[in-house]
């Protein structure tokens, strides 16, 4: 009788073993706001996105284009790109990829209502879009436009039958959740958890994971609390009060690379200089009259008077590199011999009183407390450093979805946020240092409102430069003059860092993108 039971109980085993190792679970730190892929430009609703659909131009971990859904593009005239699109692949419910599909997503990119951070920048080059056969598509520009394929790196393809009449509502309750990806959505709760399950006709690697449970936990001890205890099996924004003891965790294995993340501060340019700022007051807390942000002295002050190597090291505990621009070292049009601001608390007084504020003036500094690492403990760390110049600071930490709904709203006086860039300088500044510009789509996220008319003058001049060195130049003199300018306040860039159980390993990405698709068995790779 014992031998058949034992048999039974050996099967069992075996079966939960194998659904085990069928069954994913990852935990991120920060929310998903939209399976929407053209709704909100944010990281991890990229990364929600990477695993249901699939862009023109992929990239791989260091942000290099790779081929997707198309197999080759070239440019058949000088304003003309022709991309051949790869053959035999269907949508989750078994439509097939065509080339109508890519001129309905193109149509659809400035046309998504409510969008807080908008996708319509890569499609406003685009003058017309000509489907030559069911597997070639041409872009036309109105000028030579070298970024194209760049664009296209951003942009997650729909399916024009599916997809026509479908509202970001229809995505987020996983009704119009269907693209070519890797991952079918199974379920979504918002804010919470995206439950999704394999593609198995999909036209890529196949994903090593039957079963995906992407959940939510924007509480940093939570999350690697739930690691340890073997509830979830991945985690990214590893804690870096965390860092030392997971490095000697024998049950952990961590990934690391220097990311294209810049943590950075906003100002109030939205007002002008003879309008007050909602969140600046003199040092009674009565209105000042005009906007002292609006001055570059008080701009170049508030930056001299930050340490950037002291939140380095006593904030971030070495998970990030201090930085003066938006792009690391050793990626193209990143501006060489510009070194991160040097902390000066006497000089920033000088430059003070230089602008009229010899007494400084009072300012609230808002950001999240649930998006980037630390986020909330940095702008603590600023708030005293400019405290200590004289610009008695407030700090006010709020959770992201409320914080990023009043960042687009221009509501803040000075406020910290993150931008991950593609490897190019013309990402920063068409979105982040432009002019807001609907026609163009430029200065989506573009929170402060800055604007100069040089730096949009030599930003439009790189779209249309063909040769890599003059444009990489124009964007380098670009980038200059907005730092000359202090368009915004760089800090850091994040070095990305996750943690894996023992047995497990995930690609590393530069653009921090967290994706079912990159996790394997360590012996896979």
């Amino acid at each position: 009788m014992m031998k058949p039971i034992m048999a039974v109980a050996a099967c069992f085993g075996l079966l939960c073993a194998e659904a085990r190792a069928q069954n994913l679970t990852m935990a991120v730190g920060a929310p998903v706001t939209s399976l929407d892929p053209h709704y909100h430009q944010l990281s991890p609703n990229n990364a929600a996105s990477d695993m249901i659909f699939d862009r023109l131009v992929d990239t791989d971990s260091r942000s290099r284009n790779i081929p997707g859904l198309a197999l080759s593009w070239t440019t058949v005239e000088p304003n003309v790109w022709e991309f051949k699109l790869r053959p035999n692949v269907r949508f989750h419910n078994g439509n097939p990829f065509v080339a109508e599909d890519v001129a309905f997503t193109i149509a659809r990119l400035p046309n998504v209502p409510n969008s807080p951070s908008s996708y319509a920048i890569y499609a406003r080059p685009i003058t017309a879009v000509e489907v030559v056969d069911p597997l070639t598509v041409r872009f036309r520009t109105t000028e030579p436009y070298p970024l194209l394929p760049l664009d296209m790196t951003n942009v997650r393809i729909l399916n024009r039958a599916t997809h026509e009449r479908s509202t970001t509502d229809d995505f987020n309750a996983g009704r119009a959740a269907i693209g070519t990806g890797p991952y079918r959505v199974v379920s979504h709760r918002m804010g919470d958890r995206i439950e999704l399950e394999r593609n198995d006709t999909y036209w890529g690697e196949r994903p090593a994971f039957g079963r995906v449970n992407y959940r939510m936990i924007t509480n940093d001890a939570s999350r690697t609390a739930a690691l340890l205890a073997g509830d979830v099996d991945v985690i990214d924004q590893v804690p870096t009060s965390d860092l030392a003891r997971l490095r000697t965790d024998q049950r952990v294995t961590l990934s690391e690379i220097v990311g294209l993340r810049l943590i950075f501060l906003g100002l109030d340019f939205a007002r002008p200089a003879g309008e007050n700022s909602p969140f600046v007051t003199d040092n009674n807390g009565q209105p000042l009259g005009r906007n002292p942000l609006q001055d570059v002295r008080v701009r170049r002050a508030l930056s001299m008077a930050i340490d950037r190597r002291a939140i380095v090291e006593r904030v971030m505990e070495g998970a990030a590199v201090p930085a003066s621009q938006f792009l690391p070292e050793g990626t193209y049009s990143h501006v060489p011999d510009m070194p991160p601001t040097a902390y000066d608390a006497d000089g920033a007084r000088r430059l003070l009183a230089e602008a009229g504020y010899p007494q400084g003036f009072r300012i609230t500094l808002a950001g999240p407390n649930d998006r980037y690492i630390n986020d909330a403990r940095i702008i603590q760390a600023v708030g005293q450093m400019w405290t200590r110049i004289g610009v008695r600071t407030t700090v006010e930490a709020q959770p992201w979805t409320t914080f990023v709904a009043r960042a687009g709203r221009a509501d803040f006086s000075a406020f910290l946020i993150g931008w991950g860039s593609n490897p190019d300088g013309s990402h920063p500044l068409r979105n982040i240092l432009a002019t807001v510009n609907r026609d163009r789509g430029w200065g989506a996220s573009n929170r402060g409102r800055y604007s100069n008319a040089r730096v949009d003058e030599l930003t439009l001049q790189s779209l249309s430069e063909l040769n890599d060195a003059r444009r990489e130049q124009i964007l380098i003199q670009a980038q200059r003059l907005a730092a000359d300018d202090v368009g915004v306040i760089p800090l850091h860039i994040q070095t990305n860092i996750w943690a894996t159980r023992r047995g497990l390993t995930i690609a590393a990405r530069a653009d921090e993108l967290t994706r079912a698709q990159d996790v394997r068995p360590a012996a896979a790779r």
